[in-house]
């Protein structure tokens, strides 16, 4: 049986977390193999896509060197969906008290979605201090996260949407950030032509990132 993480933990495992949208059940394993290789384990595949399901499922069988978990959880259905593919923690894009309640009951680490003050506010009320913000860049970037240090010093974040090679380390500099939360690690042409090395020398490079 896999080793239950916090979401703390799994924030910490590495400087930024694929968010990967996949079509094709095929590509699951080649590519959770190609980002392990490039030291990169914890993987958030969104339910986005019909597949999404499968493809984590897919990949808590045949790569358990990995740690998958599911993005796009946008209620408990999701979540319940998504524990019962094998997902060890979940990502939301924003929150409610249901979907807490249900990630706690089925014991999922959740890392929910906040872009104001009154969200991580509701989400704390509910004992979550490790936080997505997201959308990152549209919600105020790195400017609103050294904002919220004074009334949230105890809050950890892992900001999405709108990160890049660019300016995660502006991101990862901040001292409420644990990681980021990116897309470029798994390009939709890379995934196509099936070029694994590439995938494998992003993420290589990903984990080099320092914080």
């Amino acid at each position: 049986m896999a080793v239950e993480l916090s979401a703390l933990a799994i924030m910490q495992d590495a400087p930024v977390i694929p968010v990967i949208v996949l079509d094709k059940v095929e590509h699951a394993v080649p590519m959770a193999r190609a980002l392990v290789a490039g030291g990169i384990r914890v993987l958030e595949v969104t339910l986005r896509t019909s597949q999404g399901l499968a493809c984590i499922e897919a990949i808590a069988t045949a790569v358990p060197e990995a740690i998958v978990g599911a993005g796009t959880v946008r209620n408990a259905g999701d979540a319940r969906a998504a524990h019962g593919a094998g997902a060890r923690f979940a990502v939301s894009p924003g929150y409610t008290g249901a979907l807490g309640r249900a990630c706690r009951d089925l014991r999922l680490p959740l890392l929910p979605g906040v872009a104001t003050s009154s969200e991580i506010m509701a989400a704390q009320a509910d004992g979550f201090n490790e936080l997505k913000f997201f959308p990152a860049m549209q919600a105020g970037g790195p400017a609103m996260l050294k904002a919220w240090q004074g009334p949230f010093g105890d809050v950890r974040f892992c900001p999405t949407g709108g990160i890049s090679p660019a300016n995660a380390a502006d991101f990862l500099s901040l001292k409420n950030v644990v990681c980021v939360g990116g897309s470029w690690l798994v390009p939709a042409d890379a995934l196509q032509r099936g070029d694994w090395t590439h995938i494998t020398a992003l993420a290589r490079e990903a984990a080099a990132l320092p914080r």
